[in-house]
């Protein structure tokens, strides 16, 4: 029995070495700035016209604005960066559209306390401002919920959810709740639906250059490292196992149609499962189901780390907004239960 579990501990290890070598390099600042000079791929399209379009005002984007970035991807996708879109303009066509959006946040145990108020703040200083937004907020806890003043057109559903014994099935459970929400209820209401985690802030406009069919997010500590140093599931037990990707995506931001969200969380919830039945659990656990699902079913629009950006990997020439940023972390008491 010790050969084997020192068997097991030693392919964990070896799973967790491009993560371990990841944050090596952005524990040293010095690394941390050549990083930053890791060229990026090249969009090789001309103009917005040339992509596959989300909506009819895609077609404005201006790919060539940034040479800084990648600008759209293999598969005719736009990445959207500061610079390239005409804020105005998006705001007006999905205004005129009757564009709306459900923004799902799970708020459990002390997570509610540490994060939920700065969160919701926030989102009405900058999230989708001029479209019709309903949060949605699972919590185990409905009577802490703060009292958050809220503008025109916006709205909040409170949802109780049952608290998990480990934070690591509370991270992959959300994708089963999800599903459930829009099939029983955000799909009467909202175009769009954009899922977040509370540990963040919003600082900048986070507005409907976002939307589209189906939305990923470059992961900041990644976007910019060699595929090699990805941390996909390798995994060949686990139903989330990649050996190579187009990028690698943070489950902390996704969205798209409700139809595409929906169909996105149920085969993560199925995949989960299905490992959990073969007694495995994914490297990054929801997030490795996403970056597999995202490799199958490749998204329509791409979100630059502008969109979900660490404060702690320092100054960087190309994100000139950061749209949203991580809140400090205190995982030993926050994740203790």
């Amino acid at each position: 029995m010790r050969s084997v579990y020192k068997m097991k501990s030693f392919w964990k290890f070896l799973l967790c070495l491009p993560f371990l070598l990841g944050l090596l390099f952005y524990s040293n600042p010095s690394m941390n700035f050549f990083i930053g000079l890791i060229p990026m791929g090249k969009c090789s399209l001309e103009s917005g016209s040339m992509l596959n379009l989300d909506n009819s005002v895609d077609a404005s984007l201006d790919l060539r604005s940034r040479d800084d970035v990648q600008t759209c991807t293999p598969w005719k996708a736009p990445i959207i960066w500061d610079g390239m879109f005409d804020p105005d303009l998006y705001d007006r066509t999905h205004q005129r559209e009757g564009s709306s959006v459900a923004l799902t946040v799970f708020a459990v145990g002390r997570y509610l306390d540490a994060y939920l108020e700065a969160f919701l703040q926030s989102a009405e200083r900058h999230f989708m401002l001029g479209l019709p937004v309903t949060y949605y907020v699972f919590t185990d806890q409905p009577e802490k919920i703060p009292h958050i003043k809220l503008g025109p057109q916006r709205r909040l559903k409170v949802l109780q959810v049952q608290r998990a014994s480990r934070w690591q099935d509370i991270s992959m459970m959300r994708m089963k709740t999800i599903a459930d929400t829009i099939e029983s209820d955000i799909r009467h209401q909202s175009k769009y639906v954009f899922c977040f985690d509370v540990d963040q802030v919003f600082s900048g406009r986070f507005g409907p250059e976002a939307l589209g069919e189906s939305v990923a997010l470059l992961h900041a500590y990644y976007y910019r490292l060699p595929k090699r140093l990805y941390t996909y599931d390798r995994n060949p037990k686990s139903v989330a196992y990649m050996e190579n990707g187009d990028f690698y995506y943070h489950a902390a931001v996704f969205g798209g149609s409700w139809e595409s969200v929906k169909a996105l969380t149920e085969t993560c919830y199925k995949s989960i499962m299905e490992d959990k039945k073969n007694n495995v659990e994914a490297l990054w656990h929801d997030e490795s189901h996403l970056n597999k699902y995202m490799l199958l079913n490749k998204p329509s629009r791409v979100l630059s780390p502008e969109y979900c950006w660490d404060p702690d990997i320092g100054y960087r020439t190309d994100i000139h907004i950061p749209r949203l940023l991580w809140a400090p972390k205190d995982y030993t008491r926050l994740r203790s239960f």
